[in-house]
C-alpha cells in the first residue's frame, strides 16, 4: 500500500453484517488550506458510522485525509465531501461526519453532515438503571 496522499478509499468485508454497531474514527490532525488566503486550517474530523456490508480500511482513510493537506477547501464543503466519499466507498447504514475546525479570525466552526440509508431505522438505545 502507498504511503503517499491518495483519494482512493479501500474497504473490507464487515465481519458482523447482521448486527447494527457503531464504528467511531477520530482524526485530530486534519489540515487543509483556506481557499481565500491559502493559510492552513486545522480541524478534528469525527466519523461515526453503522456499517452495512463494508467497512473503511484505516490506512487508506489516513492517506485520504492526508490528501486534503494542500487543497483549498471551505469547512462546509470539505466536511460534506468527506461524507460523500466515505458513503460512496462503503455504503453504510448510517454515517455522521463532524468537522470541528480550530479558530480562524476569532470564529470556531463545527460542521455536521449525515447520511442515512433508505429504509434503515436506528435501534432504540438501552437505558440501564
Amino acid at each position: 500500500m502507498s504511503t503517499q496522499p491518495s483519494k482512493e478509499l479501500e474497504t473490507f468485508d464487515n465481519a458482523m453484517p447482521d448486527r447494527d454497531y457503531t464504528i467511531h474514527i477520530e482524526t485530530p490532525e486534519f489540515t487543509c488550506l483556506c481557499p481565500k488566503t491559502g493559510q492552513p486550517d486545522f480541524a478534528t474530523i469525527k466519523i461515526d458510522y453503522v456499517p452495512d456490508q463494508k467497512c473503511i480500511e484505516l490506512k487508506a482513510y489516513k492517506l485520504y485525509i492526508w490528501s486534503y493537506r494542500d487543497q483549498g477547501a471551505f469547512h462546509e464543503k470539505v466536511t460534506n465531501q468527506i461524507l460523500d466519499d466515505l458513503v460512496a466507498a462503503c455504503e453504510p447504514r448510517f454515517m455522521r461526519v463532524t468537522g470541528i475546525f480550530n479558530v480562524r479570525g476569532g470564529v470556531y466552526t463545527t460542521v455536521v453532515a449525515e447520511h442515512r440509508k433508505e429504509g434503515w431505522i436506528a435501534p432504540t438505545p438501552v437505558q440501564l438503571p
